[in-house]
């Protein structure tokens, strides 16, 4: 769909005379009683003529180029239109009319002069819209440009924009900046220069002015595949990836927040990363072996899940001779083929979801499957029912301890089915590695892993709903391989890699892991602060000779 099909159609539901692309001037409609602005950002002259490049037949889109004027017809699903571009006082002026059927003899005459097009339109690559500012449109037009809002006020619609290659020098210049910087993250916002996560910590890119909306959708825009392009305009944000050949791959989102546009971009390094260099262990490593069961690994967002995924898929890839089957939103790691063969999806380019995805996963035979979220409870099901038939399945949650994962998949079903996803849980769970990102010192960041590998004594206690006596289990079981996140965050400390307090912040149960600080004398003197921070208040001191006085908000 060209772009300008969107605005023509709100024109003709809105019963509009005409489509008015005056250069310097919002998009306009001539209807009954003045004109009524479509757009929120004025047309640069090069977006008038590429809006009507896209739709015109070869000769018109060359006096277009040569900023000569011309009128062509262009067919849509909306009706025949007529479209005039002319250049008024060096000034771009364009019309486009429904075609009533007078105009053809105006078009024949206008052809036998100097600089005036007509032919039937060539179509080209279409390039949906882009971001849009709001604006009052009638009922059917806020139906047209994406819907109306519960109370009737329009929602915003994206605006009317083209591909600049000068905008795609400049994001792909921050990207490349980002990832010479050893940066996770690049945020772009209006009204604040760009932003990078370098090492955990936020750092405004310096010599940089800030974005301006304009700018900033522009840089969006000539970056996003055409899919992507039509989703942020229906439904303001999207996720894509990216790459720079010989840079890095990016996972891309790009929203609306109340400045205007915004993005975050992500690093995904242009190299797979290997289980040895993530450090993963020999025990998580045998995991990859299994011919069938459920492979958890889970984390909150920003924390490592998808490159300890690409490590063990790697590990696959390079071990087994076996078909693996990936269902991303977007693919961020690109595998090529080794000794296994790599199918890689993508929700929304390859397939309509994850759910579909891994249902018709079935019917491709193959030997292991990786769902890169397992959004909903239908995925959730799915993935379970396969592993149990006999397919290693992989997959990812954004909980935060092994216990809470399994409670997290159980407490997505309803009731009366809780007790049979316990016996298949119980059945197919063969591990989960919860992960968390912590500041390593003297720069970088190193992964604290909480891992659960299944065994009879953890089947059970699924089985039994007894899921909250996990956690000692994995304490026991050290030589199994298995550890709690507290002794990962712990054994960082003591290899002089983590400060203490960093790795507190990060400890779920924080009161234990205080104890433990202590037993190692190490620096616990963040917890006497009583910051909010520390997450604890400092014990109330007891005056000379006398008991303790209560601590504020006790009881006295």
């Amino acid at each position: 769909m060209a772009q300008l099909d969107r605005l023509l159609s709100v024109m003709v539901s809105n019963r509009a005379n005409a489509l008015l692309l005056n250069e310097g001037e919002v998009a306009q409609l001539d209807v009954a009683g003045g004109n009524r602005p479509v757009t929120k950002q004025p047309l640069s002259p090069q977006q008038v003529v590429m809006l009507l490049r896209e739709i015109a037949p070869a000769d018109a889109g060359a006096k277009l180029d040569a900023g000569q004027p011309t009128i062509f017809q262009y067919s849509s699903d909306d009706g025949v239109f007529v479209a005039r571009a002319t250049v008024v006082g060096g000034r771009w002026e364009a019309s486009l009319r429904l075609d009533d059927g007078t105009r053809e003899a105006e078009m024949t005459a206008a052809s036998s002069q100097p600089g005036v097009a007509r032919g039937t339109p060539m179509r080209t690559t279409p390039v949906p819209p882009a971001a849009v500012g709001a604006h009052r449109p009638t009922p059917s037009a806020a139906t047209a440009m994406g819907g109306a809002s519960g109370n009737g006020a329009a929602k915003p619609v994206p605006n009317v924009q083209v591909a600049d290659p000068r905008a795609r020098q400049e994001i792909d210049a921050l990207l490349t900046l980002m990832v010479q910087k050893g940066g996770s993250d690049l945020h772009l916002r209006v009204g604040e220069p760009p932003v990078l996560r370098l090492h955990g910590e936020m750092q405004r890119v310096e010599g940089k002015t800030p974005l301006t909306n304009e700018a900033l959708e522009a840089m969006l825009v000539s970056i996003m595949p055409d899919r992507n392009r039509g989703e942020y305009g229906e439904l303001w944000d999207t996720d894509y990836a990216y790459e720079i050949e010989g840079v890095a791959r990016f996972r891309a989102n790009a929203a609306r927040e109340r400045k205007g546009a915004a993005a975050v971009f992500r690093t995904i390094p242009a190299q797979v990363v290997t289980v040895e260099q993530m450090g993963v262990t020999p025990e998580v490593q045998q995991l990859c072996y299994l011919t069938k069961g459920l492979v958890l690994v889970t984390g909150p967002t920003g924390s490592g899940k998808s490159t300890t995924l690409c490590s063990l898929i790697d590990l696959v890839n390079r071990a087994r001779n076996d078909h693996v089957i990936t269902i991303e939103d977007p693919i961020e790691f690109v595998h090529p083929n080794k000794s296994c063969i790599i199918t890689q999806r993508q929700v929304g380019v390859h397939t309509k979801s994850f759910k579909s995805a891994l249902r018709a996963a079935l019917r491709e035979d193959p030997d292991i499957i990786l769902v890169g979220e397992l959004r909903d409870l239908e995925t959730v099901a799915i993935a379970i029912e396969t592993a149990e038939t006999g397919h290693l399945v992989f997959g990812t949650l954004h909980t935060t301890t092994a216990a809470g994962t399994v409670d997290r998949i159980i407490d997505q079903f309803p009731a009366d089915r809780q007790e049979q996803i316990r016996v298949m849980l119980a059945d197919s769970l063969k591990g989960v590695i919860s992960q968390t990102l912590c500041k390593k010192i003297g720069g970088g960041r190193v992964a604290a892993r909480e891992i659960l590998l299944t065994i009879p004594a953890i089947s059970n206690l699924i089985r039994e709903a007894k899921v909250f006596q996990i956690n000692s289990v994995l304490q026991t079981s050290r030589k199994l391989g298995m550890i709690t996140l507290n002794d990962a965050l712990i054994d960082l400390v003591d290899g002089n890699l983590v400060e203490p307090k960093e790795a507190y912040m990060k400890a779920i149960d924080k009161a234990n892991f205080a104890n433990m600080l202590r037993q190692r004398n190490h620096d616990v003197s963040f917890l006497d602060l009583g910051s909010e921070d520390s997450g604890t208040k400092p014990a109330a001191k007891a005056p000379a000779g006398g008991k303790p006085m209560a601590a504020a908000g006790g009881k006295r």
